[in-house]
């Protein structure tokens, strides 16, 4: 099983500046790339200051003047919020700034935030309905001279320009969930990229499973499977329970930001109570130590040797989770440290 680390710049009060965690960002994802993982994923999202991605293209391109080896793939941009000829393009126009090192995870998007902004009367059936018709033209459009009509785009010959360095143009990855978008991705040949979120291994093994049962109906090879969950290397037991309320409290505002019910100003949710946070047993932070990959190095390392033995290929270090940065970089230093020789 391989490792990457899955990052954004998150923003929770007014009094950060954005330059400062800019750096923090950089210096993760250089720890990353010095500690010999594969890839580093930052997606797409709009006004919001919890995750600040308006276009994931930019930052992977400035990634690649302070990185080396690491691979660099979008986690994810939002399909229905693209035309299909424009990502074909600004996908094939990264690879080639950063060298072919372009992996592109597509999805169908979240938050309804950001559908009536962006898209009114967007739902996430319609969502998911322009992804699939939009992810198999982009290998087409690389390829050239591609003419499609469809339900929501129809546009005459025509060919991504500039060609992708890589000669089938970067690997796609279908951020998927339900047995159909596992379905539809691996009988494409895409990889696929899953997340429990705050779920544990019974989720774990039933998105595998949807997984597996997708590539047993599909002839060609076996596409790659990815699975994203926060993770804390602790120092100690009191270092991990710490951990634990912190991502306590940023589910909390993960799970308001998706309901989009509370006030929003300037990019920032109206802030929740501590009872508001203590309100969802599904979150609570016993449950999440119990649930999440949080916990000392030995932990951690069985934690993960189940999902490897499930068969993941790639296991991704959400690193967002409000904490100072430096409790980010001491966890991410035992995880390079300690955690992944185990799996060398």
């Amino acid at each position: 099983m391989e490792f990457s680390l899955f990052a954004h710049v998150e923003r929770l009060t007014p009094d950060q500046p954005h330059d400062v965690l800019y750096k923090d960002f950089l210096d993760l994802c250089k720890m990353a790339d010095d500690g010999g993982m594969r890839a580093i994923w930052t997606g797409e999202h709009h006004g919001m200051e919890f995750t600040i991605a308006p276009n994931p293209f930019l930052p992977l391109v400035d990634l690649a003047h302070h990185t080396r080896n690491v691979r660099l793939g979008t986690g994810t941009v939002i399909a229905p919020f693209w035309h299909p000829i424009r990502l074909a393009g600004e996908a094939a126009a990264a690879d080639q700034l950063t060298g072919g090192r372009i992996e592109l995870g597509v999805a169908r998007g979240a938050y309804s935030y950001e559908y009536q902004r962006l898209m009114p009367g967007l739902d996430a059936w319609d969502a998911g309905q322009r992804m699939r018709e939009m992810t198999p033209l982009l290998p087409q459009l690389w390829k050239g001279d591609c003419a499609h009509k469809g339900n929501y785009f129809e546009f005459p010959s025509t060919t991504a320009t500039p060609k992708p360095v890589q000669p089938d143009g970067p690997p796609i990855w279908i951020a998927a969930r339900d047995p159909n978008s596992h379905e539809f991705g691996v009988h494409n040949g895409f990889n696929i990229q899953v997340t429990p979120l705050w779920q544990g291994m019974d989720e774990v093994e039933t998105l595998m499973g949807r997984f597996t049962a997708a590539c047993d109906g599909y002839a060609g090879p076996r596409p790659k499977i990815m699975l994203l969950q926060h993770t804390y290397v602790g120092s100690d037991a009191d270092d991990v329970a710490r951990a634990a309320q912190e991502i306590s409290r940023y589910y909390a505002y993960f799970f308001a930001w998706f309901k989009n019910e509370r006030p929003v100003r300037q990019g920032l949710i109206k802030q929740l109570s501590d009872e508001e946070i203590a309100s969802n047993p599904m979150i609570a932070p016993d449950k999440l130590r119990h649930d999440l990959a949080f916990g000392t190095r030995q932990e951690v390392i069985d934690r993960l040797k189940r999902y490897e033995d499930l068969g993941y290929d790639e296991f991704a270090f959400w690193i967002d989770s409000g904490m100072e940065t430096e409790r980010k970089r001491a966890s991410l230093a035992r995880f390079i440290d300690d955690v992944m020789p185990a799996f060398q």
